[in-house]
């Protein structure tokens, strides 16, 4: 508990820009000697992003009322029992301005089960899909048979919208971080997942125009960088490109993915698209000379699976998160076209995310056998 207080106390003389006057340097951006120098440290890194089947999202995991320390430890034993050793794990602001004592206890409590496990995961900051109003609270119970009917973003539109709002932003990020920054069981910082998603298509009322959110974002996202490296992590800084269309080289990359690859320490993107997509992307991301982790690929349905994509990701040393552990009260087993077409009636005839059922069965168990040989984990 002793240990626990003198690190809150510290988070909040962070966030209150009391802290030592070491604190008010920033640290830059870490030199690719670096970067590479850490990455050669980790063992070939795998995992899913996670979220336990009870939580319909980040906000579910996460507040007090149902945090499930018991279903994440059964999880994360599953995992390791294939040989992952990484997850990667959405935060969210309005658990930091709710409680920030309570949301930092229940970190260090799943850093304490992760570690048992030998589970170093990556935690996400902001995210900017799916749901534009996010609330503290009850969360409303799955829509049926709707892929991701409840992930909130953060910040949600009205407090990107405002200027206002940034402030409490910082206060979060620095206090987060601030407050883990020397742990060694965090593996690295993820700041902001798909900054400037558009997510017009499932909430046409509730987002914000798509050119204003990604002004905003664009304007923010730097921030948030320099935000944590002000508190000095020694885990690295990333935020993953996505949708990049690697045929034009890189010509036609968006200001945010610019922000992106210019501030990252190490490169990080997202692919959900044929093996001969995720070889090319791959290829292309080396050129900056800096470590290369997937932080989400795996839908089967459009061609993104374990047994074509982790082989690949092998042979190159590059770490490989698929989206989805345990179905569960995200949905993320059906397909993103379950916004348009939902399965009610019908299951797909394969499943989009997830590697395990509910029970934590393989939904194929060819793919955990998979994912067991080529992490050294077979037949323990």
């Amino acid at each position: 508990m002793r240990r626990f207080q003198s690190v809150f106390i510290r988070a909040l003389l962070i966030a209150a820009g009391l802290s030592t006057s070491a604190m008010g340097d920033q640290t830059a951006r870490w030199s690719e000697q670096k970067a590479n120098a850490w990455y050669a440290q980790q063992p070939w890194l795998v995992g899913s992003n996670y979220v336990p089947k009870s939580a319909i999202n980040q906000l579910e995991m996460w507040q007090e009322a149902t945090f499930d320390s018991v279903e994440i430890d059964k999880e994360l034993s599953w995992a390791e029992s294939m040989g992952m050793n990484t997850m990667r794990v959405f935060l969210h602001d309005l658990l930091w301005q709710q409680d920030p004592a309570g949301f930092q206890r229940r970190i260090d409590q799943f850093l304490t089960i992760a570690s048992r496990y030998h589970i170093r995961p990556m935690l996400v900051l902001f995210d900017s899909c799916w749901d534009p109003l996010p609330h503290l609270g009850p969360q409303h119970p799955p829509t049926p048979g709707i892929h991701n009917s409840g992930w909130v973003q953060s910040p949600g539109a009205k407090a990107l919208a405002d200027p206002n709002q940034y402030p409490r932003l910082k206060s979060y990020v620095q206090g987060v971080v601030g407050a883990f920054a020397k742990d060694e069981r965090i593996l690295a910082w993820d700041v902001w997942n798909e900054p400037g998603a558009d997510n017009a298509g499932s909430y046409p009322k509730e987002e914000l125009a798509e050119k204003d959110k990604i002004a905003k974002v664009g304007a923010l996202l730097p921030q948030v960088f320099e935000w944590a490296r002000e508190v000095k992590p020694v885990q690295p800084l990333t935020s993953g490109v996505w949708a990049v269309d690697t045929s034009q080289d890189g010509a036609n990359l968006g200001e945010l993915q610019q922000i992106q690859l210019r501030e990252s320490d190490i490169i990080t993107f997202h692919n959900y698209s044929w093996p001969e997509c995720f070889s090319r992307e791959v290829a292309w991301l080396k050129r900056y000379n800096r470590p290369v982790i997937c932080t989400e690929f795996m839908a089967r349905s459009v061609g993104s699976t374990f047994d074509t994509i982790l082989p690949i990701a092998k042979s190159e040393r590059v770490g490989a998160i698929n989206w989805g552990f345990v179905a569960g009260k995200t949905q993320t087993h059906l397909p993103w076209e379950s916004w348009q077409h939902p399965y009610v009636l019908d299951q797909p005839p394969v499943w989009f995310h997830e590697v395990l059922r509910p029970d934590g069965t393989p939904y194929r168990q060819a793919e955990v056998n998979l994912i067991r040989q080529l992490t050294g984990k077979s037949g323990n």
